[in-house]
């Protein structure tokens, strides 16, 4: 369509691995499991395929439960969430099964969940919403369409900052509060509400389907079952890098771009990450209406590729503290 952005799929490296492991993991839904340690502690879930192309999380999950990493203390869930959508993944075309109906991550909120419409992705939503809803503390693992550096997506509440810096990476935190187009997992019910404990992350480990995007994804698992005590340090340090990981830094989103018009174009091929030094540059043009930077040194946050009206195209934040 007009204003879709379709350059050339970067070459897919990794091949969409076997999650069979987890298709009857014993609590009534499909590709989940639960780990109970028998001792007090959190109920902690890492969340994965969200997007049907988007692998990184399936490798997390097949890491630990491979290499028996189970909690120390407390229980933790995996939940394998599109798998209708990650089953038509073909490597020829690994845009396509990012879902079968609708985004996955635009339907969490309660009218949504509760309402009449239907579709794949709601049906699956609904399923596992009361096994959502047993979570303390979630971890949802992404990757992205650019190649550019891993964020962790923390929402806009100050608990989510502070849960992200205890894991301590990937470098970049990102204080955002989601899309337009429909509310993510990570700030569905008590997870977005600041009077509650519960708590939730969303993890960007990268470009889709490169190599470097798995081990991302697995150290920042292991990083945040660290982080909440689900396990212990020398359960995670055999299989992380020697040095420990950057200083983080924290980028407040103070404006998300929404697509109005099929017209929908950058003025140049952004990745992600780059700093707009004046503010009041012009970065894309939405039908007549310029988009310009509402300040100087604006970083630009995740730009898409998909350019279709009601999207989010980009979203603008500044660094903080």
């Amino acid at each position: 369509m007009p204003g879709e952005a379709k350059p050339r799929p970067p070459a897919v490296e990794i091949e969409a691995p076997d999650i069979g492991a987890f298709r009857d993991g014993g609590t009534g839904i499909p590709f989940t499991v639960t780990w109970d340690s028998g001792r007090p502690g959190p109920h902690v879930m890492v969340s994965a395929l969200v997007h049907g192309n988007e692998l990184c999380g399936a490798y997390a999950v097949n890491f630990l439960n491979e290499r028996g990493i189970r909690p120390r203390r407390g229980k933790l869930s995996i939940a394998l969430c599109n798998v209708d959508a990650y089953r038509r993944f073909d490597p020829a075309n690994p845009t396509a099964s990012r879902y079968v109906d609708e985004d996955f991550n635009r339907v969490w909120d309660i009218t949504t969940l509760n309402g009449p419409r239907t579709s794949v992705e709601l049906r699956r939503a609904r399923e596992l919403q009361p096994f959502i809803d047993q979570a303390d503390i979630l971890l949802d693992v992404h990757s992205m369409q650019t190649t550019t550096s891993p964020l962790m997506l923390a929402g806009p509440l100050p608990k989510g900052v502070d849960l992200a810096r205890r894991v301590g990476t990937p470098a970049l935190i990102v204080v955002d509060s989601g899309h337009a187009a429909g509310k993510r997992m990570r700030d569905y019910g008590a997870f977005g509400d600041p009077a509650s404990p519960r708590n939730a992350l969303l993890v960007e480990c990268g470009q889709h389907w490169i190599k470097a995007t798995v081990e991302v994804a697995i150290e920042t698992t292991l990083r945040f079952l660290v982080a909440v005590e689900a396990i212990d340090a020398a359960d995670a340090a055999p299989h992380l890098p020697a040095s420990p990981p950057p200083p983080q830094r924290v980028v407040e989103v103070t404006a998300a771009v929404t697509v109005t018009t099929p017209s929908f174009a950058f003025v140049e091929d952004y990745h992600g990450l780059e700093v707009i030094a004046r503010a009041g540059t012009v970065i894309a043009r939405d039908g007549a209406a310029e988009v310009r930077t509402p300040y100087d040194d604006c970083v630009l946050i995740m730009p898409s590729k998909r350019l279709a009206p009601g999207q989010t195209a980009v979203r603008l934040g500044r660094f903080v503290g």
